[in-house]
């Protein structure tokens, strides 16, 4: 027994001696693990930890960049940004007398009195309206973001807060800027408008991206203005510049517990437009002023009583420059203050905001059903098709310089009988034998139809292209039914409609139709491209806008560069074909007009709504010797071009030589009386010319 009490002694012994060495070798271990953790955390992880930490106790405000400004070719500020004062308030800490809120409510009130008795009556708040802007519930914001209660504030009002700061706990005043238009409205749907970032980030995927952007200096703010149509839009990146940043320390509670630091916003770059201000303005006016005539002309030819609407475009031959494009009536674009629109003023002038040079656009029509009666912007070419018909047909073999055609003031097409079709002359006129140049310019439908649409359609396809297509390409060729490469946001490439209409009836019925302008509806941007084309003799230029980029130092840091699209080769005689034709066109309002010049009136009928409408379109470019300017003008409804468009161009035309000069150098006597003109009008119309508008406060031109 003796012996198994003290065996058994030995093994509790053992088992404890064997317990406890295993206790600290796990000690040991788990000491060791310790350690070598505590290193990562101090080695490996530390620099990265601690920078969490201050980030956790530190909050980054985005201060809204300062937008770029758009200039005109000579520098004129068309759209530019200007400094207001703006007023903060940053939501107190609760404390054991008083809730944050019950803070907030008082400071509101003293707030109401204070913009009261300094502010601008206009901006007036109300204690309620303040409130909202305070977001108590934080709806809009976190806790530690500053709420903006008010911009614009006046001289009085910043002055007050300055001297009482100490009497109003949380509050801040914080320079921003606003964005001005010119009171001209000069090209405002071209140069485009702002809206509120918070409106448009999820409807437009340019503004979707932004919202993964993690750079602070380059993350977009909700109440911040951005760009949303025209080159506000199209050069967003360049004229937004970079943000600002307060920095604050915060506690566990998200409260500010110290002073913060300001770094300030970065100006954005400025646009240097092609665009002539005089030019531009010279335009819209003399749209508006055709508008009126035509539509209560006693002249039968000239009278086009539905006549709402004018389009233009003024582009150099050898550069692409733009130095004029007008979609009117146009508006006041300061109606977009605050980056939001009233829904007055969007009922009002809702039709006129989209740049009818390069997209659909209807006149001031009250009803869907009233519209559908009226073209729109984008019109068939008509008879300024017919340069272009001859030059293919030429340059296709169709028929030569020589080839004569017996105009009789028809041409039939289509099966005898049911189906047989009739083209003819505007007005029923004959013109006997005719070659090319002639046809271009007495404006013979049945040439074209004969000569060229029905003959393509007769030689059939060449190298597995059918005359459709072979057709459709010399139209891109020229800038007709493809983007002209001028990048605006939302241009239409224009509506083809001959391949349509050879599915539906039959190749020949397309060709023949589309040889005198009736197979496609295109852009007046297209039309002063392809205008420009046949003054380049087969250079397809790109449109530009913007001759200059400039720093907030006024550093260029883009210049401008031509860009030829494409070429088209095309043997010369036939250029001076179309030529010939093209500077004997009778056309209304160049009378005394210095330079020669080429040009081609268009009448494009058009169905609408079981009524057939007639569009005033024109083309010219001048010099005719030298090419500097091309011209293109649509008045949808305007009847025909040669009075409801020409006399238009010639006053573009004017402008340009007086500001610029059609030889190289302005023509200062031309000049001279423009302004002496202007001058006069200027006197005529003194009387109530504020008033015209008054029943909108900001309205279209009309």
């Amino acid at each position: 027994m003796q012996d198994d009490s003290q065996k058994r002694e030995i093994d509790n012994r053992r088992n404890f001696t064997f317990r406890l060495n295993f206790f600290f070798f796990i000690t040991f271990a788990l000491f060791s693990l310790l350690i070598v953790r505590l290193a990562v955390l101090q080695f490996v992880e530390g620099p990265k930890l601690s920078a969490i930490g201050v980030d956790t106790s530190t909050r980054k405000n985005q201060i809204p960049p300062i937008r770029g400004n758009i200039y005109d070719a000579n520098g004129y500020p068309i759209a530019y940004s200007t400094s207001t004062q703006s007023l903060y308030y940053s939501i107190q800490p609760t404390t054991r007398s008083k809730k944050y809120d019950e803070a907030a409510k008082e400071t509101a009130e003293k707030l109401e009195e204070v913009f009261q008795k300094f502010g601008d009556p206009k901006l007036e708040m109300s204690v309620d309206d303040i409130i909202r802007q305070m977001d108590l519930n934080f709806q809009r914001n976190y806790l530690y973001v500053p709420r903006r209660i008010k911009s614009g504030l006046t001289n009085e009002e910043v002055a007050y807060f300055m001297e009482n700061m100490s009497d109003f706990t949380g509050i801040e005043i914080m320079e921003e800027s606003v964005r001005n238009y010119d009171q001209n409205s000069i090209a405002v749907q071209l140069v485009g408008y702002l809206k509120k970032y918070k409106g448009v980030r999820q409807d437009i995927d340019f503004y979707k991206d932004k919202m993964n952007e993690t750079d602070p200096t380059l993350k977009y703010l909700e109440e911040e203005e951005v760009g949303l149509d025209g080159l506000e839009f199209m050069y967003q990146d360049v004229l937004r510049g970079k943000n600002g940043l307060k920095t604050y320390p915060i506690n566990n509670q998200e409260h500010i517990i110290g002073p913060m630091r300001i770094t300030n916003p970065e100006k954005g770059a400025d646009l240097y437009l092609t665009i002539n201000k005089d030019v531009q303005l010279r335009t819209e006016e003399a749209i508006m002023t055709h508008l009126e005539k035509i539509r209560t002309s006693p002249n039968k030819y000239e009278r086009a009583e539905y006549a709402q609407t004018g389009f233009a475009v003024a582009m150099e031959v050898d550069t692409g420059k733009v130095v004029a494009m007008a979609s009117m009536p146009d508006y006041d674009p300061n109606i977009w203050a605050g980056g939001r629109i009233s829904p007055e003023d969007y009922e009002n002038f809702g039709y006129v905001l989209s740049n009818g040079t390069i997209r659909t656009v209807y006149g001031p029509y009250k009803t869907t059903e009233e519209r559908n009666r009226h073209p729109s912007s984008i019109v068939p070419l008509g008879s300024t098709m017919k340069p272009l018909t001859v030059l293919l047909g030429l340059n296709e073999g169709l028929f030569t310089t020589e080839t004569r055609y017996n105009d009789t003031g028809a041409f039939y097409y289509g099966r005898a009988g049911t189906h047989q079709v009739r083209i003819g002359n505007s007005l029923g006129k004959v013109f006997g034998y005719i070659d090319g140049a002639k046809a271009i310019e007495k404006s013979s439908n049945p040439f074209m139809a004969a000569m060229v649409g029905n003959a393509l359609y007769m030689r059939g396809p060449v190298n597995g292209k059918s005359s459709v297509e072979i057709w459709d390409d010399y139209m891109k060729q020229f800038g007709l039914g493809v983007l002209t490469g001028s990048g605006l946001p939302g241009e239409s490439a224009g509506v083809i409609e001959y391949f349509g209409e050879a599915e539906r009836a039959s190749a020949q019925s397309a060709l023949v139709q589309a040889s005198f302008g009736q197979q496609g509806r295109y852009t007046t941007l297209q039309l002063a491209q392809y205008a420009a084309t046949l003054a380049n003799r087969g250079a397809r230029v790109k449109p530009q806008f913007v001759n200059e980029i400039r720093d907030a130092d006024g550093n260029v840091i883009q210049g401008y560069t031509p860009e030829i699209l494409n070429t088209i080769d095309i043997p010369e005689k036939y250029w001076k074909e179309i030529e010939t034709g093209m500077s004997k066109v009778d056309v209304q309002g160049f009378e005394g007009f210095e330079h020669k010049f080429n040009r081609k009136t268009g009448t494009s009928e058009q169905e609408v709504s079981k009524r057939r409408a007639n569009n005033a379109v024109f083309i010219a470019y001048a010099p005719a010797d030298k090419p500097k300017l091309a011209v293109a003008v649509v008045v949808p409804d305007g009847g025909f071009g040669g009075y409801g468009a020409a006399p238009i161009a010639r006053q573009i035309f004017d402008a340009y030589d007086a500001e610029i000069g059609l030889t190289g150098t302005p023509n200062k006597a031309l000049k001279a009386k423009l302004s002496a003109q202007n001058q006069n009008e200027a006197n005529d119309n003194s009387v109530g010319v504020n008033g015209q508008n008054g029943d909108n406060n900001v309205a279209t031109r009309q």
